[in-house]
């Protein structure tokens, strides 16, 4: 347990340390006229003079007022750890679970289209894999536009699927969850694709020696051994979707944690976004271990060690 602990809690510490000090060149000018309108004196000139100076030296030549007032702002331009901290408890613990300051049901609205959009997206990944693999024109012709459609910026696409969506009638969730599978679908259908092919030619011909058909090579054979390519793919696919779904509530602005970050940015509440990322963090990695669970209960009900 120790051994595991360690690292992770290392890292935390390692980030925590970094993002402090961070903090204090991002708020330093913002700390300075503060001091400067309280009747401090503050080296480096007026501050029109100071907007000329790099951040570090202004740190460097008022490290007392720089320190005191890089980690207390209201608006800061990096809130520090803290700050976020109280951010996450005031709009979760502080909040009525409806409450549209709620940063749960935010969430919550942000989950919802997630899973619908990363279980439209893998069921059609696997689809396009099982074609590919089994058909040959689909694999020449099918496989290339699918990377081809990974290399539009969803940023661009997004706002023509909820626009092209709401001019018939489609809204709420499905808009969302058709960007999230729109990002989700193309890892399953690579990995899946691997791992339909991982059969080497010698064990799909003893199938065939034993008279199996090609379903039954593809139940028995090249399905079992596709399982880990499959999970695999199936925790890149489920926190692409989470990003999808961020991007797509950006226009829609209909409740969840992008609508939440652009509210933020909005009004220049810089620790509300940071919360709304803190917690979509979680929400990802929640999910992520979720696959991870999935995939050792799969491999250990098939006799395979996790």
């Amino acid at each position: 347990m120790r051994e595991k602990v360690l690292p992770v809690l290392t890292v935390v510490l390692g980030i925590l340390a970094l993002w402090y000090l961070a903090a204090i060149p991002m708020n330093v000018r913002e700390a300075l006229t503060a001091a400067e309108r309280a009747g401090a004196v503050v080296e480096g000139g007026s501050a029109t003079e100071r907007q000329q100076l790099p951040a570090l030296r202004l740190v460097l030549l008022n490290p007392a007022l720089a320190l005191e007032g890089a980690w207390t702002q209201d608006r800061p331009r990096l809130p520090a750890p803290h700050q976020v901290a109280a951010e996450l408890w005031s709009s979760v613990a502080g909040q009525p679970p409806g409450s549209n300051r709620s940063l749960l049901r935010h969430a919550g609205i942000t989950l919802g289209a997630t899973l619908a959009g990363f279980a439209i997206g893998s069921l059609a990944g696997i689809l396009l894999a099982v074609g590919i693999v089994h058909n040959r024109a689909m694999d020449l012709s099918v496989m290339p536009w699918a990377i081809i459609s990974q290399t539009i910026p969803i940023v661009a696409l997004a706002p023509m699927i909820v626009v092209v969506l709401n001019s018939v009638g489609v809204q709420g969730l499905l808009p969302k969850a058709v960007i999230s599978a729109y990002l989700s679908f193309f890892p399953v259908a690579v990995g899946m694709v691997k791992g339909l092919r991982t059969p080497d030619p010698m064990q799909i011909d003893l199938m065939r020696t034993w008279n199996a058909s090609r379903a039954q090579i593809f139940w028995l054979l090249r399905l079992p051994a596709s399982v880990p390519y499959l999970f695999a793919s199936l925790k890149v696919a489920v926190a692409a979707a989470l990003v999808g779904t961020i991007v797509g509530e950006l226009p829609i602005q209909r409740g969840g944690l992008g609508a939440r970050m652009l509210a933020g940015s909005y009004y220049g509440q810089t620790t509300q976004i940071w919360a709304a990322l803190v917690m979509a963090a979680v929400l990802a990695a929640a999910l992520v271990w979720f696959m991870g669970f999935l995939e050792r209960r799969t491999l250990r009900a098939m006799g395979v060690p996790a």
